[in-house]
């Protein structure tokens, strides 16, 4: 087993006779099945773009919510806008956030994103420092990083492969930013979206792609030649370019 410490990461505490239908209101994964394990969800603005991304954990009546460290205060913020009377607390807990790959430990929880993400546990003892390679598993199977892929106000999780992921439920009913994404989802054919992709060279995330000369994506996290990029899927083909690098989709 390897483990160590999400140092990047922090976790909000949601308790009250009212925490679990608020969440549910909120975010796009369904919290029923919290009964089984971790669950991955997203809270998106009105207008259905991403805004936070997060894993639910439920620990007797108290909901655990594990974010992005420097993404927290502004969660905490947005959820405390929609509390209005209802019976809901949150507040910032100790919990340490820690992750591993291999046989997990007890009380740990696999990461219901891919098989390849190992496990997360919540509790007070923190694990060794960061060793893990965490962007080269990322990259290889194509998964969004809060901040990199994934970027608030900008982002739509179905382009960023939340399907995928396990991160959005569409039985659940309604959430803020539904009726986008169900429209994104049945009514439309998505041109755009996360790839992994072939990386000859570096560039900088965040790297314009260009395919004759023309705008058809960008590219984000890189490792061992290969990248994720967000690509228009009409326009990218052949060897395109990105800065100082060449970048290709694999066929």
């Amino acid at each position: 087993m390897t483990a160590e410490l999400a140092e990047d990461r922090a976790v909000l505490r949601i308790s009250g006779g009212d925490a679990k239908r608020f969440l549910q209101d909120l975010v796009t994964n369904d919290l029923k099945a919290t009964d089984r394990g971790l669950v991955y969800a997203a809270l998106l603005s009105p207008q259905g773009k991403y805004l936070f991304d997060f894993f639910l954990v439920q620990k007797g009546d108290v909901y655990l919510l594990d974010v992005k460290a420097d993404r927290a205060a502004a969660l905490a913020q947005r959820l405390t806008m929609y509390r209005l009377r209802a019976d809901v607390k949150i507040e910032v807990s100790d919990s340490c956030v820690n992750r591993g790959l291999g046989t997990p430990p007890a009380g740990a929880f696999a990461d219901p994103r891919h098989p390849a993400l190992g496990w997360r546990s919540y509790d007070a003892k923190r694990a060794a420092e960061p060793a893990i390679d965490w962007t080269a598993i990322r990259v290889e199977h194509c998964i969004p990083e809060t901040g990199v892929e994934l970027i608030p106000d900008d982002s739509y999780i179905l382009e960023a492969g939340f399907e995928h992921l396990h991160g959005v439920d569409f039985r659940k009913g309604c959430y803020v930013g539904q009726e986008v994404t169900a429209r994104m989802k049945h009514k439309t054919e998505l041109r755009k979206g996360l790839r992994t992709v072939l990386v000859e060279g570096a560039a900088p995330v965040g790297t314009e792609i260009l395919s004759d000369g023309k705008p058809v994506g960008i590219l984000f996290s890189q490792s061992g030649g290969k990248g994720i990029a967000y690509l228009r899927m009409d326009r990218a083909q052949g060897r395109m370019q990105a800065g100082d690098a060449v970048v290709i989709l694999p066929g």
